[in-house]
């Protein structure tokens, strides 16, 4: 059985198929899509439509996604906003990382449309 999940997501992502793979895990499982390619893109768009979760890569150009997270948590609009960290970044480091600049999840590439899903529902309280 396929869970369902009512939630927007804002997907971050710079890479055109990894954006319509993940957008399409997440439509597929009942979820709004909202996409922005870059960091700077996905402030603007955080703000204005107050999304329940942000996906995030980490190696964009401009602004990293570790710095977008950590400036997401400083704003008052979208502090509260629970954050899931995907990217091909596997070393702990960058785990480490990724969580003390605020990530609520990390998820590595490549990842499956379950481990997608998991990481969503656990950051927005949701068990499968």
């Amino acid at each position: 059985m396929t869970p369902t999940l009512t939630k927007t997501i804002l997907v971050v992502e710079d890479t055109p198929s990894e954006m319509e793979l993940m957008s399409h895990y997440l439509r597929e499982s009942g979820c709004t899509v909202i996409n922005a390619v870059t960091a700077k893109e996905a402030m603007e768009k955080a703000i204005q439509h107050r999304p329940d979760v942000i996906v995030t890569d980490v190696v964009m150009p401009g602004m990293s996604g570790f710095e977008l997270c950590r400036s997401l948590k400083k704003q008052p609009e979208t502090s509260k906003v629970p954050i899931v960290i995907c990217t091909s970044k596997n070393q702990e480091i960058d785990r480490l990382w990724g969580m003390k600049q605020g990530a609520d999840a990390y998820l590595t590439k490549p990842y499956t449309r379950e481990q997608l899903l998991r990481a969503v529902m656990s950051v927005v309280g949701v068990g499968l």
